[in-house]
């Protein structure tokens, strides 16, 4: 799909052999597109929200103002920030994305960072470590210790994704010494998740600031949401407080919104405000300094990382 004309490319189509007349009506996301079927379960109930996984989590979360952003923990991160009626370019990794349309409105636009591995380094902890039991147990390991200890865990298991994009970077532990222990690995596996969003929302700042946005709070998503030692130093290497909704399954809540709208359950995008609701607040606590120094070495934890794939490890390890 074309961004700027919410149409099909036609020059990619022709270049896949693609037809344009083989492909279905480019629609918004809050309509009534049909109603289900005679044999269907949902007979005659209208069909009225369609909206991709993370556009749907913002929608959940009820980011329509220009420079709201929400970040989604799963088993990779996805951040996306409201660029409202402006088309943003990204220059720093980012994709381009459509947030939103609602009926006959303009679209609403949106940078978004995704980043391949965070709740699933904490499964690779428990499976291929056997660390941990089970993925809260991670919490309680790293609440034994004040701080990571110097070591940095750079997930790059397939290579990185947003903001950097390198196929060559494998993951890598750095920073060890004798005095380290599986406390300390705990700390480090959740931080890199929070390292990892920070970069992200660094590359999101850089591309909107031209526009104006400035992020004032992360409003988070997701099952890793739940770990309070994580969102704590999220808010903590971010500078911005980070903020918890009572309903976290925000991508199937969004949805439901947008079908409810078009049907007239809902008046609007601020019926959904109405109804968002505060569940925690986590305000940061670090000073500048130390956030400063705890990016640097997470910087250099990822040049680590970079270059390792080449012949060599293809002829070995392929």
């Amino acid at each position: 799909m074309n961004i700027d004309t919410l149409d099909w490319n036609e020059d990619i189509a022709k270049d896949m052999g693609i037809p344009l007349s083989m492909l279905p009506e480019i629609r918004s996301s809050s309509e009534v597109y049909g109603k289900g079927r005679k044999n269907d379960l949902l007979i005659d109930t209208p069909i009225a929200g369609i909206l991709g996984d993370q556009q749907a989590a913002t929608f959940g979360q009820a980011c329509f103002e220009v420079g709201q952003a929400k970040n989604t923990y799963g088993t990779g991160n996805f951040m996306l920030i409201n660029t409202g009626e402006d088309l943003v370019r990204s220059e720093n990794g980012l994709l381009t994305t459509v947030a939103y349309k609602i009926g006959d409105n303009k679209p609403i636009y949106a940078l978004e960072g995704s980043i391949a591995v965070t709740g699933s380094l904490v499964q690779w902890v428990r499976d291929n470590l056997g660390l941990i039991k089970d993925a809260p147990e991670i919490e309680d390991l790293a609440k034994k210790v004040d701080d990571n200890g110097g070591l940095f865990i750079v997930p790059a298991f397939s290579g990185l994704f947003a903001p950097h994009w390198r196929s060559d970077a494998r993951g890598a532990m750095v920073g060890m010494t004798r005095f380290h222990n599986k406390n300390h690995i705990a700390r480090a596996t959740l931080e890199a998740t929070a390292f990892q969003s920070r970069e992200v929302l660094d590359a999101m700042v850089a591309d909107a600031e031209s526009e104006g946005v400035e992020l004032s709070e992360l409003k988070v998503d997701g099952g890793m949401v739940m770990n309070e030692t994580l969102m704590q130093f999220q808010a903590d290497i971010l500078g911005v407080p980070v903020v918890r909704p009572k309903v976290i399954e925000t991508t199937a809540l969004g949805a439901a919104y947008a079908a409810g709208i078009a049907v007239g359950f809902w008046d609007g995008e601020q019926d959904v405000i109405d109804n968002w609701a505060e569940d925690k607040r986590w305000e940061p606590a670090m000073d500048d300094e130390t956030r400063d120094r705890y990016m640097r070495l997470w910087k250099k934890a990822v040049e680590r990382t970079l270059d390792w794939v080449d012949d060599d490890t293809e002829a070995l390890y392929s």
